[in-house]
């Protein structure tokens, strides 16, 4: 089941003003609960996103960062609206944790690039974090900035549009890991109920731990399954 990254052609430059990446799944997927699609008409968008499932091609919340892809959180799917591409919101040198919404403290996000680390070099998975608020979002110089690939999760933290957590996963990962890891997790540390109390960086933190644990696990039928 693969997830394919479009972006439109040239000739369609024309109909529309906005730039943005589609999603295109082969394999349909539930969403955890349905949602009204009238509410989600602005969202923007990228490839394989954990924030929300249905089987249906979108553009989503990053526009740009991957603009939320793979979604896998419960929010629904909607097609994505404004292409976002500001690399002025980037680092000047390269870390694997972003917080341009301001939500983590120094010290939270040198532990976790400190995990995020520990993790590549264990088992050859990309984890990447980027707390945003969306409009402010590098978007689309992401992917160039992290040379995101087949074995890279992007993980958004952005509250816009209610849970959460987001995930793009890559092909790779996908393979390995069951979709109803990356939904659970969205259930359980990115609704607005667990956020709003804990605080936005409390569930960034138990996301990546979480995830942590996940892909350190054997590869099997049973994997990521607590």
């Amino acid at each position: 089941m693969a997830f394919h990254l479009q972006l439109p052609s040239s000739s369609s430059s024309s109909s529309s003003s906005s730039s943005y990446l589609t999603l295109s799944h082969k394999t349909p997927i539930k969403a955890p609960f349905s949602q009204n699609p009238s509410n989600y008409q602005n969202l923007p968008q990228f490839p394989t996103w954990v924030s929300s499932v249905r089987s249906k091609s979108f553009n989503f919340l990053m526009s740009g960062t991957l603009s939320l892809a793979l979604s896998l959180t419960g929010v629904g799917f909607a097609e994505g609206k404004v292409g976002v591409n500001k690399p002025e919101l980037l680092p000047k040198e390269f870390t694997t944790v972003i917080d341009v919404a301001g939500f983590l403290s120094d010290g939270q996000e040198k532990r976790l690039a400190q995990e995020i680390a520990s993790l590549e070099k264990d088992t050859g998975y990309k984890l990447r974090v980027l707390a945003q608020n969306y409009p402010d979002t590098p978007g689309l110089a992401i992917k160039d900035f992290w040379n995101v690939d087949d074995s890279t999760i992007v993980f958004v933290a952005d509250p816009t549009f209610g849970n959460i957590l987001n995930f793009n996963v890559g092909a790779s990962v996908d393979l390995d890991i069951p979709r109803s890891f990356w939904s659970r997790l969205a259930g359980k540390y990115g609704n607005m109920f667990y956020w709003k109390e804990q605080g936005e960086d409390a569930s960034v933190e138990a996301a990546v731990m979480a995830i942590s644990s996940c892909l350190r696990e054997p590869v099997g039928s049973n994997n990521c399954s607590e």
